[in-house]
């Protein structure tokens, strides 16, 4: 039955393949014939076709800007510094606890923990210095007690020695003169050591006094060490004030500058983070006294992130200082601080990114426009070289605003028509 099928098959597959040999020869015979049927591309004319040498001029939207440069910021933000120590020298602090960069916190959340053993050991010897002088106090008004009862019982005898006296001088009449002249010196002796020991009283009690004050004095030092000592150990807790994100502030490490970890020596003032809240942010920027002329508060503007290129953000023009600041490079330069706003939020918008900002000074739509080198100013007049019917033709129009790269185009040309790049056009007169 096999071999019976065989020259039926042998006959199919050569119909087959002569059929195919003269389908292919017919579709190349119909291509050629509608290549020389079709008609040759138009070169002349206002709709020419445009080459690398030449442009046309084409409908759109102009602006005319000013680029800035700077670095992304918090409108509302928190610098977290390293607690400055009251009554210590010492300047470092290590790190026991640290959120990273990219946590939400809320007000009152720990941000840093900073070791406190010395703190604490500061305040056990504060408090038993402070111990020590409140029992050095108790101590002093005990002995100053008894030193004024030993005084008041000498007061007491010197007056009764002095009453004895003057008692013994009544007899001096009828005893014997030698013993009345000693009558007479026992008494000036009472006299004399009353009025000194009245004199003495006083000044004991005030140097009594003066001895007591010192001490108490030295105490409520003391008071007041344990106090500001117990007020370093809170200060070693740094809690956030608001709600925001936490950026962290890279910190010197040996010649590199890398975020604060757990485990760091930090100094007293220095950064260590910032809460920032990312619903208000803005671009801190340097205008140029030669630009400073042409922006005006209020002006729109586009921020480019430099980090993040396909990131687009508008925004506005809020602040420029009055006063300029001298460039690096010369005295006569001078640059002027701006403030720009970010309208809207991303999560990868985040201070100190580097953005360029693009202030609009004018904005045009559909408007007629051309390249900036395909017009030529002679004696304040605008040329252009327009292509057409396969040669050209110098024609004046009258332009507007021009940017970096466009220029437009008020009257002297339609759109569409094709003009040259860089045109070679010579002075007014010899048009």
């Amino acid at each position: 039955m096999v071999r019976s099928y065989q020259p039926v098959l042998q006959t199919t597959c050569k119909y087959i393949k002569s059929n195919m040999l003269w389908g292919f020869l017919a579709v190349f015979i119909l291509g050629s014939v509608a290549c020389k049927l079709q008609p040759p591309p138009e070169t002349s004319g206002t709709a020419g076709v445009e080459t690398p040498g030449s442009a046309a001029a084409v409908r759109g939207n102009f602006k005319r800007i000013v680029r800035l440069n700077g670095r992304v910021s918090a409108v509302e933000s928190f610098s977290v510094q390293a607690p400055r120590l009251a009554r210590q020298t010492t300047s470092t602090m290590i790190i026991t606890k640290i959120l990273p960069t990219g946590t939400w916190v809320e007000k009152g959340a720990i941000l840093v923990e900073l070791d406190r053993q010395n703190q604490l050991k500061n305040v056990l010897d504060r408090q038993a210095e402070y111990d020590s002088l409140v029992q050095q106090i108790k101590k002093k008004r005990a002995d100053q007690t008894a030193a004024l009862a030993a005084d008041q019982t000498e007061l007491k005898e010197a007056e009764v020695d002095l009453q004895t006296a003057k008692v013994e001088m009544r007899k001096n009449e009828v005893i014997p003169k030698y013993q009345a002249a000693i009558n007479i010196e026992n008494l000036k002796e009472a006299e004399a050591k009353l009025e000194q020991l009245r004199n003495t009283f006083a000044l004991k009690r005030e140097a009594e006094a003066a001895d007591l004050r010192i001490l108490e004095i030295q105490r409520d030092r003391a008071e007041k060490s344990v106090f500001h000592e117990q007020n370093n150990i809170e200060k070693m807790t740094i809690r956030s004030p608001m709600s925001g994100l936490v950026v962290l502030t890279p910190i010197s490490k040996g010649t590199r500058m890398l975020d604060p970890e757990e485990g760091d020596e930090v100094r007293s003032g220095g950064g260590i983070m910032l809460v920032v809240n990312p619903s208000a942010m803005q671009v801190s920027a340097r205008l140029n006294q030669v630009d400073v002329s042409q922006v005006r508060i209020g002006q729109p503007a586009e921020i480019h992130l430099d980090a993040y290129p396909d990131l687009h953000f508008a925004g506005r023009l809020e602040h420029i200082s009055a006063i300029g600041i001298q460039s690096d490079y010369s005295n006569r330069i001078r640059n002027f601080n701006a403030l720009i706003s970010i309208q809207g939020s991303n999560s990868k918008l985040l201070p100190d990114l580097t953005a360029a900002v693009d202030v609009v000074l004018e904005a045009c739509e559909n408007v007629l426009l051309l390249p900036r080198n395909a017009v030529v100013f002679r004696e304040n007049r605008a040329f252009v070289e327009v292509l057409e019917n396969g040669g050209s033709e110098v024609r004046e129009v009258e332009t507007g605003s021009m940017n970096n790269f466009e220029i437009i185009i008020q009257s002297g040309l339609d759109e569409g028509t094709i003009v040259t790049r860089d045109p070679e056009i010579p002075p007014g007169r010899d048009i």
